[in-house]
């Protein structure tokens, strides 16, 4: 029997942003990647160099948590945004992340930043990311790997990570009195 030929989808951008604050962070987000590149339907096109951060929790900042290493990867895929995030969960999975609470320490976070330019809200994903304007751990590196990067509905990524450092400049200044 001669085998049906398949169709492929085409190929489509997509940001995933990673984080890790648990256990050995450089080399959980390096196996993590690996893992992601060997995903079929998936091809990674760029990856950020890394960053550090402060745990970012419901409330706010906290200091005493372990930082995160974060950074970005610029992939192509075939796959649609519920299997990708299917596919994300599984490398999560396979390295260790226990989700118990909202927001807590982890040994692997991976999200989908933006994917093409589509608008996704369901029970299970939202896309563009509600909250990749507001993270600069996000944003930057995204900008180191596409300096012509723009979150779908929002703008150009270089005029976010602007104004939001000359938001958290301006927060800093009334938090000192004015001082310089």
């Amino acid at each position: 029997m001669i085998a049906k030929p398949q169709r492929m989808r085409p190929l489509e951008p997509a940001v995933i942003a990673f984080g890790s604050n648990l256990g050995d962070r450089e080399a959980t987000v390096k196996a993590a990647l690996d893992d992601l590149a060997q995903t079929p339907g998936v091809r990674l096109d760029a990856v950020s160099p890394f960053l550090e951060s402060v745990a970012v929790r419901l409330d706010g900042v906290d200091e005493d948590a372990p930082r995160y290493l974060n950074g970005v990867t610029l992939v192509s895929t075939a796959l649609d945004p519920h299997a990708l995030l299917d596919e994300l969960h599984r490398i999560e999975d396979a390295h260790g992340r226990v989700r118990v609470e909202r927001w807590g320490d982890r040994t692997l976070d991976l999200d989908i930043i933006a994917m093409g330019g589509r608008q996704v809200h369901d029970e299970r994903l939202t896309l563009p990311h509600p909250r990749a304007s507001e993270r600069e751990f996000v944003l930057a590196p995204w900008l180191d790997v596409d300096p012509d990067a723009e979150l779908p509905g929002l703008g150009r990524v270089d005029a976010l990570l602007a104004q939001l450092r000359a938001s958290a400049g301006s927060e800093d200044v009334a938090a000192n009195g004015g001082a310089s």
